[in-house]
């Protein structure tokens, strides 16, 4: 009977965390969607600037194109602003079967998971967007005209901008991995020629393009924390 009302307790529990996670999410997705012009204005920022020096300009060719972009960018904004409140919750979770030192490193972690992710959101931003644009918007150009869709440019920056704050979450990742005993040094010493067939597949779905140029950043970025 006590188990029984443990696995209840936690699953209110676990109602209680998952509902403030999402009314969280909404919120900061509704401020993100206020000012979603200068969101995608800044997405957009590094095509534009390209573009207008060759004489190209984003188009939308649909007419629910613009809402709909405009919605999953204020979503993936919100996602980002939400990120430490669902992660406060997440740790609200756990905490109970936890040690005091294990919680003290989750609470750590959260700036640190920020950090990394942010640096990799810039490292993407100003390092290999601009050679990867050049690439994308000079090659064949000479053959057919190009009119770049607002909602091509914004889907490539947003993958490109998220998956290398993620890749550079990974010493975050096995750092915490270690401190809880799942992962050792002789392992990922094991495991290193694993990563870099990893790390170059990664870029590939990363980078928007296949210069070896980007291929050889992106997949560094990943196999330089391992």
């Amino acid at each position: 009977m006590t188990s029984e009302l443990s696995l209840i307790d936690h699953l209110r529990e676990l109602r209680k965390r998952i509902f403030w996670s999402v009314i969280a999410l909404l919120i900061c997705t509704s401020i993100a969607f206020v000012f979603f012009k200068q969101i995608m204005g800044l997405l957009v920022m590094p095509a534009r600037d390209f573009g207008s020096s060759q004489g190209l300009e984003l188009v939308y060719t649909e007419v629910t194109e613009l809402l709909s972009t405009s919605v999953k960018v204020s979503f993936m904004a919100g996602f980002v602003l939400s990120f430490p409140i669902i992660f406060y919750h997440v740790i609200r979770f756990v905490a109970p079967g936890l040690t005091r030192s294990e919680r003290r490193s989750l609470i750590l972690f959260l700036p640190a998971v920020l950090l990394a992710f942010v640096l990799g959101v810039a490292f993407g931003y100003y390092v290999l967007t601009p050679p990867a644009l050049t690439f994308l918007l000079t090659f064949g150009n000479d053959v057919p005209t190009p009119l770049i869709k607002v909602s091509n440019i914004v889907n490539v920056m947003v993958r490109l901008l998220f998956w290398m704050g993620i890749s550079f979450e990974t010493p975050i990742i096995l750092y915490m991995l270690a401190r809880l005993g799942l992962v050792s040094v002789r392992g990922l010493s094991r495991f290193r020629r694993f990563w870099l067939i990893i790390a170059f597949l990664l870029a590939a779905i990363i980078t928007p393009t296949f210069d070896p140029f980007n291929q050889a950043f992106g997949s560094g970025s990943a196999i330089s924390f391992v």
